[in-house]
């Protein structure tokens, strides 16, 4: 057991904890329990607020639930391939606001690599889950749409809440994304009458249109499957899916950025909740009151499974501290795997990161052990801060400042 050291100065400082799971291995509560434990070997009685952060993606349904002391449930919905799959979304302690992750319904790790073509799979098993919340009073959702194994814009999930999408004979269409390109018309007088008085926010990170070079088919198709040829035909049928929809509803989505976004459900979610699209970590800020909640902190600490060029364009730890520099509070940031490009995190808030990985090993016994290393090295940052609060360091680094000034 490691002897535990307290320093008067720092014994009762506030700290928030706010990590992203590291995937794999953690989750973001886990997480956040391992560096409080290797904090409090050095400041055992420090205010320590944990508050599991996500940035949409996977674990965002986990964190939001954890943080606000709310539940997940569970649902038999239909997956990709219109096989049933279990896929659950979480209700908040408000018991009005559920958290539905696209992806525990209608992701790309439901299909094997060898059955993967979105010209067949479908979202309708997220406007399953998106039913099942509404039925259970929920009027507000946070719907995250990352990891899609589909490209049919949604019309699977407006499909699942009551709306029909109709060829030129009056039939249904085929869900997928191969259907649309038969799609004549679409009926939306059977639609869930509680969307109506549903207010619907879509984590969603990138700003694709939906079709064209930059859309759906051409930017993602490929890793769901779809071969070149297969993303022409694609691109096509989300065109003519767009036509439809402003002939139908009077506006064309094509063009707002994000419309593409998991396959164009960005679109459908947009024509057919009204959604709004923002990035994942605001919402989950917002959702967590982490801005209050930072309010009277002497440090911050974050954290995820890697931290590299990626984390400065909205990753969960940059988002957290972006709100401590707003109240001038240094962040430190705890990471799985340091990797190239890593050093823009500095110029995005955060003051240090430290890896967990302090010895050779193997990925294998990192994910396992990742908790005792996430407690060691918030340890260790707890220490290096103990000792520049001590006062012959404070007085020693005063003087060589007042000599460098001279």
């Amino acid at each position: 057991m490691t002897k535990r050291v307290a320093y008067d100065r720092l014994a009762v400082m506030k700290i928030v904890i706010a990590p992203d799971s590291f995937k794999g291995s953690v989750t973001a509560l886990q997480a956040a329990n391992a560096i409080e434990q290797g904090l409090r070997r050095v400041f055992p009685d420090a205010n320590i607020d944990k508050i599991p952060m996500a940035d949409g993606g996977e674990g965002t349904v986990q964190s939001l639930v954890d943080a606000t002391g709310g539940n997940i449930q569970t649902q038999c919905v239909l997956g990709p391939l219109e096989n049933e799959v279990d896929a659950q979304f979480g209700i908040l302690a408000d018991e009005e606001t559920a958290v539905i992750e696209m992806a525990s319904a209608s992701g790309l790790t439901l299909v094997p690599p060898n059955k993967r073509n979105p010209i067949l799979t479908t979202t309708y098993g997220t406007g399953q889950l998106i039913r099942a919340a509404l039925e259970k009073g929920c009027r507000k959702l946070i719907i995250g749409i990352g990891g899609s194994a589909t490209n049919d814009g949604g019309a699977g999930m407006a499909e699942a809440l009551g709306v029909q999408f109709l060829k030129s004979d009056g039939n249904p269409i085929a869900r997928g994304g191969g259907g649309l390109g038969e799609l004549d018309s679409i009926d939306i007088t059977g639609i869930h009458p509680a969307i109506a008085e549903t207010a619907t926010i879509v984590a969603c990170d990138v700003n694709n249109p939906l079709t064209g070079p930059e859309g759906a088919s051409h930017v993602y198709g490929p890793q769901k499957g779809a071969t070149p040829e297969l993303v022409k035909t694609l691109d096509a049928h989300l065109e003519h899916y767009d036509n439809v929809l402003t002939r139908t509803l009077g506006q064309s989505y094509n063009d707002i950025p994000g419309a593409g976004a998991a396959g164009g459900l960005g679109a459908g979610l947009m024509a057919f909740l009204n959604a709004k699209l923002r990035l994942g970590v605001d919402i989950m800020i917002d959702a967590v009151n982490l801005k209050d909640r930072m309010k009277g902190a002497s440090l911050v600490f974050t954290g995820e499974g890697q931290l590299d060029f990626q984390t400065a364009f909205g990753k969960t730890p940059v988002g957290v501290a972006k709100v401590a520099k707003e109240h001038n509070i240094p962040v430190i940031a705890i990471a799985g795997g340091i990797g190239d490009g890593a050093e823009a995190v500095y110029n995005a808030g955060i003051d240090a990161m430290l890896g967990i990985v302090q010895a050779p090993m193997s990925l294998e016994d990192a994910v396992e052990d990742a908790l005792q290393l996430i407690t060691d090295t918030a340890e260790q940052a707890a220490r290096l801060i103990a000792v520049g609060q001590r006062e012959p360091f404070r007085r020693n680094l005063t003087k060589l400042k007042e000599k460098w000034e001279r």
